[in-house]
């Protein structure tokens, strides 16, 4: 999925540092009196990965939502500063009568590209996720695994300046998921676009992120903000690593304090 900026700005290619998405004082609160969001300020900008965790309810997925101009904030502001956003779901969302080559064409295709372009842009993309061989196949032919690298792919095809990525490899077994994580890194510092990432595991968080965005339980806010020092490309084997735990307990510890 793309979609447009959520302010008037005018789209630009941005440069390697810019910013992308910027939530100042952000709240929300829906029609029946829930206050899902308050006081959310961080920002992302190109070259960085951010990830957000918290409990369920605490309003992670709103986040996203709102910087993809699906919903509209009621407190505060968000600027997302590109029309280039990519947003990869939950689930793979993938058509299931069409092929593989077909499913990644789709966005390019909503969007009006040249049917020769798209293809071009389809067939880099599938090659990109590792998917080369598989451009035939329908979605029930594929592993959960797969059918995510489709979706990420489907997505690259319009080479966006910001990922969201609410929650992709939540329900993938640990092995498939740890792989997922090293693709998407790869990719990450091939590509050098902005990172928003939504999970509920704090080793992923810490693996995947230059910085991890800690929240509390609704109305969620902000409670910790870590860096991760790692550099980029990340080596696998940095998960069993002393420093690597140490961040991880840092960051489970401030989502327990949280909830104290």
């Amino acid at each position: 999925m793309t979609t447009a900026p959520t302010d008037s700005s005018p789209s630009v290619e941005s440069p390697p540092d810019a910013l992308l998405v910027d939530f100042d004082d952000v709240g929300m609160t829906y029609d029946s009196g829930t206050v899902a969001l308050e006081n959310i300020d961080f920002s992302v900008r190109r070259g960085e990965f951010v990830t957000v965790v918290g409990p369920s309810g605490c309003g992670k997925s709103t986040l996203l939502r709102i910087a993809a101009g699906l919903e509209s904030n009621t407190a505060g502001t968000c600027r997302t500063r590109t029309e280039r956003v990519g947003f990869v779901f939950q689930d793979a969302t993938l058509l299931p009568w069409r092929s593989v080559q077909r499913n990644v064409e789709l966005l390019a295709e909503l969007n009006g590209l040249p049917a020769a372009e798209r293809k071009r842009a389809a067939a880099e993309a599938i090659e990109l996720v590792g998917l080369g061989g598989f451009e035939a196949s329908l979605p029930r032919q594929l592993s959960g695994g797969m059918r995510m690298r489709v979706s990420l792919a489907r997505s690259l095809t319009l080479d966006p300046d910001l990922f969201l990525f609410d929650e992709p490899f939540g329900a993938l077994d640990e092995i498939t998921r740890q792989r997922l994580n090293d693709e998407l890194l790869r990719l990450f510092a091939e590509r050098g676009f902005g990172g928003l990432f939504i999970t509920h595991s704090v080793a992923e968080a810490v693996y995947l992120s230059t910085r991890v965005v800690v929240m509390s339980g609704r109305p969620g806010h902000v409670v910790d903000v870590v860096d991760v020092p790692f550099d980029m490309p990340r080596d696998p084997d940095i998960r069993y690593s002393p420093e690597f735990g140490e961040l991880v307990g840092r960051v489970s510890h401030s989502l327990k304090e949280a909830h104290a």
